[in-house]
C-alpha cells in the first residue's frame, strides 16, 4: 500500500543501521542471565539506535528493552521493536539466527514489518495487503496444505512452562508434522514461513515484539496469521502457509 511506503523505508533504513552495528560484534557484555533469558549491552545499544531513528516519525514505540515503552496503547499506530531477536544465538556466535525486528501495528493488527537477518545480509520486508520481499525479490509462502507434509518451526519461550504436563501437551501438538525445527528466533522462523522454507510457526507465550514484524511479513506473503494477546505483551502466535493448514493445526 502506497500510504505506508515512507514508514517502510524508515523501518528498513533503521533496521540496516542497527544491523550494521551488531555485525561489528563490538559489545558482547552480558548484563544479566535470569533463568532461560539473557540480556546484553548490545540489545540496549541496538535499541538506542532504533529509538533515535523512529522518534522522527512521532509514532510511539513498544520495545523489549525499554521499560518506559512497555504497555503502549495498541489502539492507534505503534512501532513494535525487538533490537535483537535470538539474543542467545548472537551471544554464542550461531551466525544467521539472530536479527533486528521492526513492525508497525494499528488497532492491534500488523501493518508492516521489517526483519534484518544482518549476519546473512537478508532484509525481509512486507506491507499487509501488499507484498513481501527479501532483498527486493518477492517471497511467498509454500503451497503445503496437509500437516503430514508440513515442516513446523517452533520453540520454548524464555518464560515458558517446562513441567512434564506442559511438555507432554507440546509433543502431542507437534507430532503430526513431517519435521520440526527449533531455531531460537521467532522472527526468523516467521519469515521462513513467509519465504516458504517452513510451512508453519507456532509458539504459545511468546512476546509480541518477537513476532510482530514477522506476522506482517507472513501476511504480506500470502500466509495465514493468528496472533492473540493473552497476558500483557505475551501472545499465542501461529503463522501458516495456508488457511487449510491453519485450520488443521487449530482443530
Amino acid at each position: 500500500m502506497n500510504e505506508y511506503k515512507s514508514e517502510l523505508s524508515i523501518a528498513i533504513e533503521t533496521a540496516k543501521t542497527a544491523g550494521d552495528f551488531l555485525n561489528g560484534r563490538s559489545n558482547l557484555i552480558v548484563d544479566s542471565q535470569n533463568g532461560k533469558d539473557i540480556k546484553m549491552a548490545a540489545d540496549r545499544h541496538s535499541e538506542s539506535i532504533i529509538m533515535e531513528k523512529l522518534a522522527a516519525t512521532g509514532i510511539p514505540v513498544l520495545s523489549e528493552e525499554s521499560v518506559f515503552s512497555h504497555n503502549r496503547d495498541l489502539k492507534s499506530y505503534c512501532w513494535i521493536v525487538d533490537p535483537i531477536d535470538g539474543t542467545y544465538n548472537y551471544y554464542r556466535g550461531l551466525e544467521g539466527f539472530s536479527c533486528v525486528s521492526i513492525a508497525l501495528w494499528k488497532d492491534k493488527k500488523p501493518v508492516l514489518g521489517v526483519i534484518n537477518r544482518f549476519e546473512r545480509n537478508e532484509m525481509y520486508s512486507g506491507i499487509v495487503n501488499g507484498c513481501a520481499e527479501m532483498n527486493g525479490v518477492q517471497i511467498k509462502t509454500s503451497n503445503i496444505t496437509h500437516i503430514e507434509q508440513a515442516v513446523l518451526a517452533t520453540g520454548f519461550p524464555a518464560g515458558g512452562d517446562y513441567d512434564a504436563v506442559s511438555l507432554s501437551a507440546f509433543v502431542k501438538k507437534i507430532q503430526s508434522f513431517k519435521k520440526v525445527r527449533m531455531l531460537g528466533s521467532a522472527a526468523i522462523m516467521g519469515v521462513f514461513v513467509a519465504s516458504g522454507l517452513v510451512d508453519a510457526y507456532i509458539e504459545d507465550g511468546i512476546m509480541l515484539w518477537d513476532v510482530a514484524a514477522a506476522a506482517a511479513i507472513a501476511l504480506a506473503a500470502g500466509g495465514e496469521v493468528q496472533c492473540q494477546l493473552i497476558d500483557g505483551n505475551k501472545c499465542k502466535c501461529g503463522m501458516f502457509a495456508s488457511r487449510e493448514l491453519a485450520e488443521i493445526c487449530n482443530a
